[in-house]
């Protein structure tokens, strides 16, 4: 079966205090910044677009999906990550063992409490 679907083109992540949100994702995740429009602002991570946007309505006034992002050495990029004063919830561990890598992850939250994570595939 085909699809239409060919890749993610944004993910949007709620945010109430967007100047404090544009900080945490420029300043301490170190993403890309596009820019501002309105009460959106908009960042490239690789190939995917993340759009911050403060809620327009109670409907769309929750926390996001986990959105992981992919790095190559968990470890130091966690460490990386607290000395810019990332709040992680866990130290990075083992996910799964698969014949020919392993899944680490490790968590952390926005300024708005969203739960974000980081992921890494160690080749064995």
């Amino acid at each position: 079966m085909s699809t239409p679907i060919q890749n993610i083109g944004q993910i949007a992540i709620a945010t109430h205090d967007l100047e404090h949100a544009v900080a945490f994702y420029r300043d301490a995740l170190g993403l890309e910044y596009l820019f501002e429009a309105g009460p959106l602002a908009f960042f490239m991570c690789g190939d995917v677009r993340i759009m911050l946007a403060v809620p327009e309505n109670a409907e769309v006034d929750h926390p996001s999906s986990i959105i992981y992002f992919r790095v190559p050495d968990i470890h130091a990029a966690r460490a990386e990550l607290v000395d810019r004063g990332v709040p992680f919830d866990d130290e990075p561990h083992l996910i799964a063992r698969m014949p020919d890598h392993e899944l680490w992850m490790t968590f952390f939250r926005d300024p708005d409490r969203n739960l974000l994570g980081l992921m890494s595939e160690a080749t064995l």
